[in-house]
C-alpha cells in the first residue's frame, strides 16, 4: 500500500494503479503467469510451504466438492461466471463497488473468465448458503462457505511507522468512531468524560448525545496515546491493523468477526489488551497496564511480529491465488 503523509493509503494512487491494471493488462498474460506463480510454491522450504498452506486453509475451509447446480441460495448468493464481475454490476443482490471490484480483479484475473464463483461484497456477518468470496465473516466453525479475500484493503490494510516510544505517550485511552451501533453507544455511555478516556463520536447524524460529537483526528494524533480503542463496527474494527503496527496498544473485546487479517487467530493480552464484552473491566485494565508498562512493550513487539506476515506482496499474491484455485477445484464443473 502507498501511504500519504497522514499514514492513510492514497485513493488517487490506488485508482490509478488499478485502472492501469484493468484497462492495459491483457487477460491472457495473467492467465499464462498464473501457473508459474502457483508452481513457485514448490520451490519454497518445507516450513514456508506449511505456513502458506495453513493460511490458505484458514481463508478457504472448503473440503469436498460442491455442485454447480447450487446456483442460488435463499440468501441471494449465486454462482455466476467470473466475467460478470464488473464495477457497478449486481452480484448476490449487492452492487459491486469499485474498490471491491479492483481488489477482487487483482487476483481473479489470473483465472479463466468462464469459471463460476459467488461473490458477496460488503460487511458480511453471516455464513452464505453458497460458498462465496467475502471480505468478512463470523469467527467460528460454521463459516466454511465464507472464503476470505483481502477486500476493501485500501481502507482496512493501513500500517504506520510510529517513531514515538510507548513510555512517552499519554496514559489514556483514545477512541474516535462512528457511534451508531448499540455496543458502541453503550461503551460511550459508560466512559465518555472519564478522566482516563478521550472519546469522541465523529458521526454527526447521531443527535441523541450531541456532547459526544467531535471532529475527526488524524492517525498521527491517535499515536500520542498509549491505548487505542478498537471496537468492532458493522463487522471488524477497521483501525486494528494500523494500531497493531504502531507503538500504542489496541484495547478491545474478543473479536466476533474476521477478515484477511485473521482476527480469529489473535491472542488476548499477547497481541492486544482484552476487555470483557460488557466493557466493565476497562479501567481496571488501564490501571494494571499503566503499572506494568513492560508488559505493554511486549504486546507491542508481538503485534509487530504478527503484522510482518502481511507485508510480503509476492507471498500475499501466492496465497490469494492458492485460495482461489482451491475454490475452483472444489466446484464441480469448473
Amino acid at each position: 500500500m502507498i501511504k500519504s503523509r497522514k499514514h492513510k493509503n492514497s485513493k488517487l494512487l490506488y485508482y490509478l494503479k488499478n485502472g492501469i491494471r484493468w484497462y492495459c493488462t491483457p487477460h491472457f498474460i495473467t492467465e499464462l503467469r498464473c501457473r508459474s506463480i502457483i508452481n513457485s510454491f514448490n520451490k519454497l522450504e518445507k516450513q514456508e510451504q506449511n505456513y502458506i498452506l495453513e493460511r490458505v486453509n484458514y481463508y478457504n475451509k472448503l473440503s469436498g466438492s460442491f455442485e454447480p447446480k447450487m446456483v442460488k441460495g435463499n440468501d441471494g448468493t449465486e454462482l455466476v461466471p467470473v466475467n460478470n464481475l464488473r464495477p457497478g454490476a449486481t452480484l448476490s443482490n449487492r452492487r459491486v463497488g469499485s474498490m471491491y471490484f479492483f481488489d477482487t480483479y487483482e487476483y481473479m484475473r489470473y483465472f479463466k473468465k468462464d469459471n463460476l464463483a459467488s461473490f458477496l461484497f460488503g460487511d458480511i456477518t453471516f455464513a452464505p448458503e453458497v460458498p462465496s468470496f467475502v471480505k468478512s465473516r463470523p469467527i467460528g466453525n460454521d463459516n466454511g462457505n465464507s472464503v476470505l479475500l483481502n477486500l476493501d484493503k485500501n481502507r482496512h490494510f493501513t500500517f504506520v511507522k510510529d517513531n514515538r516510544k510507548f513510555i512517552d505517550k499519554q496514559d489514556m485511552l483514545i477512541g474516535r468512531a462512528f457511534v451508531d451501533q448499540p455496543h458502541r453507544v453503550r461503551f460511550w455511555e459508560m466512559y465518555f468524560g472519564h478522566p482516563m478516556c478521550d472519546l469522541g463520536n465523529i458521526n454527526k447524524k447521531l443527535g441523541s448525545h450531541p456532547e459526544w460529537n467531535v471532529k475527526p483526528i488524524s492517525i498521527d494524533q491517535h499515536l500520542d496515546y498509549k491505548y487505542i480503542l478498537c471496537l468492532e463496527g458493522n463487522d471488524v474494527a477497521s483501525n486494528l491493523k494500523w494500531v497493531m503496527s504502531s507503538n500504542s496498544v489496541a484495547i478491545m473485546p474478543l473479536p466476533v468477526y474476521e477478515t484477511w487479517f485473521m482476527e480469529g487467530t489473535l491472542v488476548p493480552n499477547f497481541h492486544y489488551i482484552e476487555i470483557k464484552p460488557d466493557f466493565t473491566d476497562l479501567i481496571e485494565k488501564l490501571n494494571y497496564y499503566n503499572a506494568h508498562p513492560q508488559e505493554c512493550e511486549q504486546i507491542i513487539q508481538n503485534a509487530h511480529s504478527y503484522i510482518k506476515q502481511f507485508q510480503n506482496p509476492a507471498k500475499e499474491r501466492l496465497i490469494h491465488l492458492l485460495v482461489i484455485e482451491k475454490y475452483f477445484n472444489n466446484l464441480k464443473g469448473n
